[in-house]
């Protein structure tokens, strides 16, 4: 379940991931400035290269024998400035705690020292039939060491 070796897929710093995302052009708009639902997109690799590096592995989680996956249930989005083509920016992912099935997410876009955007996201862990879950128990231990509130499974 770990990141293939020289795999992209960032760093921890304390209990934050940063991983470097460059803007290319398919990523803008005929002005050369990001195209909204692209932060999204970043946003997600943010989020699955966090798991990722923690050693949980999307399709190994699928492929337990109490399967399960992750549903976005809701995102807020602000938008402070625009990227454009080029641009190499930071995406910041922190998994805050676990609430039951749900898991909060803070996460921010940056381009340099600056923050361009910023998410504050909940997931739900659920079962292959879209129901949710509690989160299985090492799961929970392996991002525990990373929650800013540390939460029993």
């Amino acid at each position: 379940m770990d990141a293939a070796p020289g795999a992209p897929c960032g760093h921890f710093d304390g209990r934050e991931h940063a991983l470097a995302v460059r803007v290319y052009y398919e990523d803008t708009d005929f002005t050369g400035v990001v195209y909204h639902a692209n932060y999204l997109r970043y946003f997600e690799r943010g989020r699955s290269d966090f798991l990722r590096l923690a050693g949980i592995d999307h399709t190994a989680l699928l492929g337990r024998p109490d399967p399960c996956a992750f549903a976005i249930t809701r995102m807020t989005v602000e938008f402070l400035k625009p990227a454009r083509i080029d641009d190499t920016l930071t995406v910041f992912t922190a998994y805050d705690r676990f609430r039951g099935a749900r898991l909060l997410i803070s996460q921010r876009i940056g381009r340099g020292p600056e923050t361009i955007a910023s998410a504050d996201v909940e997931a739900v862990c659920i079962a292959p039939s879209g129901r949710p879950r509690r989160p299985p128990r090492d799961l929970v231990e392996r991002l525990a060491p990373r929650l800013l509130v540390p939460s029993a499974p």
